[in-house]
């Protein structure tokens, strides 16, 4: 299933990840549930079974009308040919699309459902299938001569409205292989990486974590980790390396095998960088990502050091435990957020920043795209799924109405708003790399705490909304910076051979404790937590994404609150203009670039300040 990012469990929870409550606190029949009929009305509607026959049938067409042709069509720009086929390619690709969106929407409802289960492998495969007979295309297309292909944008106007398109296919041209390898690449993916990803994630769903002597998921039990009572913080995460523990085999076997297969990737393709491809995919150079890692690593003393310290003087210890480290400040209101108040105070805070905003937020609330309620077998996290253009996108929420669930209802609504806004530049344009995907959702949190902030004028209230915000985005900043330097850790030395449980705890531990802080004690089990994070398994080197959205978001409203006037229009355009930009031509408007060393300072020194202002209350 290909849903943008997102909010899968991590740890300790990035900006507002749904945790969740050994008893639901907001009710499930209080919670809208989405409904997928703007889809498909069900696994066996005849619809469904009329597109996968469709697209069988369609994907063997289209690669008997063009394999071979590309290059002659290229000679002889002014007939059509190639503008006509990418046309024909984005139909297919849209109704793919449309069909494994249901089906890992469908899964992720309930991926303990073995008929749900087994829908979604079998759709995968059919899938897979099918695309086979595309995977030429983009292949021989980036064989083309970079004169014809340019000749082509200017002859062929159908043509040469995917010229961004186009384009960004052609950064991947070096690290092309022969037809046949990336067929076989192709083929094996779906008992190779895609079964491991399964595997991964319906051994996490089907734990259980014993607190207290109640059985539970893993959501409540990482709620456990913000409860107000030491103990309850103290079992619950006692339990979560206790289950951890017990499954260390499994997950270190895929971790192995995961990294393993994405050497043999990157060697066959000639990538030089063990992060080279995600950069590559995210349409980032590396040494942006290098400046940004550089600039974080260097602020974990003035950040995460300097606040974990403060807040152990503020719960009175010396050091906290790991398991305290999201512990919420006495002042924190422990009254639960029911959803309609959640809904309007998000709608109202982006409303306040542009009508228009909210107007298509509202639509998600409107017409069932939202998925809220805790549920046995339901995906933990948050995640926005684009689906594709001519449908909408829906959002996947554990909703259970702490204060962090309504940062991640703002986060994942901003994705949304931002892939309805990008929809009109088609399936293949639409799509946005994660670096720049994370900007609406990050900006959309931005606007509600803001929000927020504003409306409380208790001091007890307000240095606890700011702190809060500062762990938020320090879960978002520096967490995920120790997470690539932990990925890169572990790929680096899985090109010399497999890495023991023990080993790749060692380099867990060894990261944590250089990101947190000499403020935090790292109990025994801690060394178990790497082992159920997701993006890990599901897209390597993902987590740096975050830690670029959220700079750069500091960064944009910065611009916003200087700004006197035309700030909504530019980010509208922004947004819009999915993935057809690069990142140093979406932020010119605001007269920022992500390639100055010192962009990245701007962008933490908010998180600074935040700190300075927190610690100003305690004088």
């Amino acid at each position: 299933m290909p849903p943008v990012d997102d909010r899968y469990p991590f740890p300790t929870p990035p900006r507002g990840a749904a945790t969740g409550a050994a008893a639901p606190a907001v009710a499930r029949g209080d919670l809208p549930e989405w409904d997928l009929c703007d889809l498909y009305a069900g696994m066996d509607a005849p619809e469904l079974a009329r597109d996968l026959a469709k697209v069988a049938a369609e994907a063997v067409a289209f690669e008997k009308e063009w394999k071979g042709r590309l290059a002659q069509e290229a000679a002889a720009p002014r007939a059509g040919g190639l503008g006509r086929a990418l046309v024909r390619y984005e139909e297919i690709e849209e109704l793919m699309g449309r069909i494994g969106s249901y089906a890992g929407l469908l899964y992720a409802g309930d991926t303990s459902d073995p008929v749900r289960a087994k829908f979604y492998g079998d759709v995968q495969e059919k899938l897979t299938d099918a695309s086979a007979h595309l995977l030429f295309f983009t292949l021989e297309l980036n064989r083309i001569d970079d004169v014809a292909v340019d000749a082509a944008f200017d002859a062929d106007p159908a043509f040469g409205h995917y010229r961004p398109w186009v384009v960004d296919l052609r950064q991947d041209k070096p690290y092309q292989l022969e037809d046949r390898v990336e067929q076989l690449f192709h083929e094996k993916s779906i008992t190779g990486r895609a079964a491991w990803n399964r595997l991964f994630d319906e051994t996490m769903t089907a734990l259980r974590f014993d607190v207290g002597g109640e059985s539970l998921t893993l959501e409540p039990t990482l709620n456990g980790l913000q409860d107000p009572d030491p103990a309850v913080r103290q079992r619950s995460a006692e339990a979560l390396a206790r289950t951890f523990g017990e499954n260390l085999r499994t997950f270190t076997l895929i971790t192995n095998t995961l990294a393993k297969d994405k050497e043999i990737s990157d060697r066959w393709r000639g990538f030089a960088d063990i992060a080279d491809s995600r950069h590559l995919a995210n349409r980032v150079e590396r040494e942006v990502v290098d400046a940004l890692a550089a600039a974080v690593r260097a602020a974990y003393p003035r950040l995460s050091h300097r606040y974990y310290a403060m807040k152990a003087r503020w719960l009175g210890m010396d050091r906290m435990n790991h398991w305290d480290r999201n512990a919420p400040l006495p002042q924190t209101p422990q009254a639960r957020i029911g959803w309609d108040e959640a809904r309007a105070t998000v709608l109202s805070a982006y409303g306040r920043f542009d009508p228009r905003m909210a107007e298509i937020a509202g639509r998600f609330f409107e017409r069932s795209w939202i998925d809220a309620p805790v549920r046995p077998g339901k995906a933990p996290g948050a995640f926005a799924h684009p689906t594709v253009p001519s449908v909408h996108p829906y959002v996947l929420l554990n909703y259970q109405g702490r204060p962090r669930d309504v940062m991640t209802l703002a986060h994942e609504l901003g994705h949304g708003v931002h892939q309805v806004l990008a929809g009109p530049q088609g399936a293949l344009m639409a799509s946005t790399p994660l670096t720049l995907a994370e900007t609406a959702s990050v900006f959309g949190e931005m606007l509600t705490f803001r929000s927020l902030l504003d409306a409380t004028t208790e001091p007890g209230e307000r240095k606890a909304m700011l702190a809060q915000k500062v762990e938020d985005m320090i879960n978002t900043v520096v967490r995920q910076i120790a997470f690539y330097e932990f990925e890169r850790k572990v790929h680096t030395e899985r090109r010399d051979g497999e890495l023991t449980a023990g080993r790749i705890g060692e380099l867990w531990l060894s990261v944590q404790s250089e990101s947190l802080g000499p403020a935090i004690a790292l109990r025994e089990g801690y060394e178990t937590f790497w082992a159920y994070i997701p993006h890990f398994i599901h897209s390597p080197f993902y987590v740096y994404a975050y830690a670029f959205g959220d700079c750069l978001v500091n960064s944009l409203y910065a611009v916003y609150r200087q700004a006197e006037t035309g700030f909504q229009d530019k980010y509208f355009a922004m947004l819009e203009a999915g993935g057809t930009k690069h990142h140093s031509e979406l932020l010119a408007p605001f007269g920022l670039d992500a390639s100055d060393p010192a962009f990245w300072g701007k962008g933490l020194s908010l998180i600074e300040s935040l700190i300075d202002e927190l610690e100003a209350m305690d004088t």
